[in-house]
């Protein structure tokens, strides 16, 4: 398989989750903030014509958008990984409950203070709607060690990359002591260790 990624977006939660069930792949680096050439000289445009990452071509040639979509096909690709529980089994929902959270809440939301024209009171409500939705996860995370259930999920490699994201726009997050807790314990994770090194 083929993992077209930028560097620290929400891809990279998508290779992290690669890397915990042990498939066999390969990152094609996608730079979204210049002309979006890649190395063998194709525009990512012509492959993804929605112009963002994760994309993930199958070994068939088949291509995956959309990050919910992305992970849960690589978890149900090898099950015993224990990164989403079997179709039909309620945990499985609670798991995907949470990948649409951060997905339409959290990562929606952060992803305005990457836009340069976000100023004055709407980044002021930008502010205050992404507080909101982090204390909600904060709260969540003052009794449980993951999302879900005492395992680690796809929907924790998502959590933990768009919460190093607040850094990039100069913004405080410390007052989150739960969520602080969360990234230093995912990042001990050898998966998470060995992505960011591949990141670099």
């Amino acid at each position: 398989m083929k993992l077209y990624s930028h560097p620290g977006s929400c891809s990279s939660s998508v290779h992290i989750a690669l890397l915990e069930t042990g498939l066999d792949f390969q990152v094609i680096k996608v730079n979204l903030f210049g002309d979006r050439k890649l190395e063998d000289g194709r525009n990512f445009n012509d492959i993804n014509p929605k112009g963002y990452v994760p994309l993930l071509e199958l070994d068939n040639g088949e291509l995956l958008t959309e990050i919910s979509v992305i992970m849960q096909y690589i978890a149900d690709k090898q099950p015993e990984s224990g990164l989403l529980a079997p179709s039909g089994d309620l945990r499985r929902l609670r798991v995907l409950e949470w990948l649409s959270y951060l997905n339409s809440e959290v990562h929606m939301t952060m992803g305005l203070f990457f836009k340069p024209e976000l100023e004055g009171p709407m980044r002021e409500l930008a502010t205050e709607k992404l507080k909101t939705r982090l204390a909600f996860v904060d709260e969540h995370l003052a009794t449980n060690d993951y999302l879900f259930g005492e395992h680690f999920s796809v929907a924790d490699a998502y959590l933990y990359m768009i919460t190093t994201w607040p850094a990039l726009f100069s913004m405080d997050i410390s007052e989150y002591k739960n969520i602080a807790a969360y990234q230093t314990r995912i990042q001990s994770r050898p998966s998470v260790e060995k992505a960011l090194a591949e990141i670099g």
